[in-house]
């Protein structure tokens, strides 16, 4: 293996675990700060102190039409960034998705509760490829991507990175931060839900925020 090339996605990893992290310490110290614990209690959700309002952005979807920050006002919008080469983490999560969306819709939540997919890929991941992945895990996710000028103003505004490694012979990689955005139905980042996740949490938390909306 090329050394530099090792060095370097040892370093983007390394830089998304700590991005990672610093979310999950500014979730707690904000919380300290302010001195009230979030509500309501979750158990796998971080919840901000305040929800943060979102950079405006216009983004592609799978079915032609553009996502915007108004697609994710009404309801709770979980978030997932990765792309659709992703050999291990995306489809995993994806699946956790998946199961967590086929219990809620069977209590009836279905018009409290969303799911999309954001690729970090624009290049690879044309909407007729983000609709085929996306619709093998459910045809009710919203899929949808965009320049990488958009995807990196939202996923940095998000506490979120990724960076694609030079190709090689035609393939390369992305590495991208794991965890879940919580969109709260104001349309403001309400918290994150970071990796591992755990599909009987989730499910939890989004049914006691959709009884809070």
């Amino acid at each position: 293996m090329n050394v530099s090339r090792s060095a370097g996605r040892v370093s983007a990893s390394w830089l998304i675990v700590i991005t990672a992290f610093a979310a999950a310490l500014g979730l707690w110290a904000g919380t300290r700060l302010f001195g009230t614990p979030p509500q309501p209690e979750l158990q796998g959700t971080l919840l901000y102190p305040a929800p943060r309002a979102l950079p405006d952005f216009s983004l592609q979807k799978s079915d032609g039409g553009t996502l915007t920050p108004a697609d994710w006002k009404g309801r709770w919008t979980v978030v997932f960034f990765g792309f659709t080469n992703c050999p291990d983490v995306c489809p995993t999560t994806m699946a956790k998705m998946k199961q967590v969306w086929n219990t809620l819709a069977a209590e009836g939540l279905a018009d409290r509760v969303r799911f999309d997919f954001i690729s970090v890929d624009p290049e690879r991941d044309t909407p007729e490829h983000l609709a085929r992945y996306v619709g093998f895990f459910s045809k009710d996710f919203v899929a949808a991507t965009g320049s990488d000028e958009e995807l990196t103003r939202l996923t940095r505004s998000l506490g979120l990175v990724y960076f694609r490694e030079p190709a090689k012979d035609g393939h390369y990689n992305v590495d991208h931060s794991a965890s879940l955005v919580i969109i709260d139905p104001g349309g403001r980042q309400a918290g994150l839900v970071q990796p591992p996740i755990d599909a009987g949490k989730l499910g939890a938390d989004l049914r006691t925020l959709a009884a809070t909306r």
